[in-house]
């Protein structure tokens, strides 16, 4: 039996990229949280102030004998714009930017040869950070899941819906490639 690993990824709301792993084959477990950031045990609202230095992100634990690390980052390039500062759809501020945090050696090398590779899908220049996972911060209950809890949410229906979507229409590609 193949143990799980871990990645860390942050592209916009933490709502949106825990709706996406959600969907995929090999993905055991998405957890919402705040990571990349100095304060130890950030809120919500703290994180929202733009002061502690952590992004909303995901961590998700993985079968890599059923999905790749490497299937996972063309997820993540593919269903965010990474080459926005700080923002993603209506969401502004570093707490939204687009985060990598690699948790080995050989995750750090595979995300940076595949951000080099995802450059040629966008005429602006990637500016997602790449760096050394340090500490997750799980969010608050009611924002673990959301999507599933609330897919009639407004935000829902007008941004994860459309990507939800664009995913499935990727997920023969995505098949042929793990």
């Amino acid at each position: 039996m193949t143990s799980l690993e871990k990645t860390t990824l942050g592209m916009g709301c933490f709502w949106c990229a825990e709706a996406i792993y959600q969907q995929l084959a090999g993905i055991s477990k998405v957890t919402s949280g705040f990571s990349g950031g100095q304060v130890k045990h950030p809120t919500y609202d703290q994180v929202c102030s733009g002061e502690t230095g952590h992004a909303e992100v995901i961590q998700i634990e993985f079968d890599p004998e059923i999905i790749t690390y490497e299937t996972i980052l063309s997820v993540f390039w593919q269903l965010h714009d990474p080459t926005l500062l700080n923002r993603q759809d209506y969401d502004v501020g570093s707490e939204y930017r687009s985060i990598i945090l690699y948790h080995s050696e050989e995750q750090k090398i595979t995300a940076y040869q595949s951000k080099k590779q995802a450059q040629h899908m966008y005429e602006d220049p990637i500016s997602t950070e790449i760096v050394a996972f340090v500490e997750f911060y799980p969010a608050d209950s009611h924002h673990q899941n959301f999507y599933q809890n609330n897919s009639d949410f407004p935000y829902c229906r007008s941004i994860i819906d459309p990507k939800i979507e664009k995913l499935k229409k990727m997920k023969e590609n995505l098949n042929k490639r793990t």
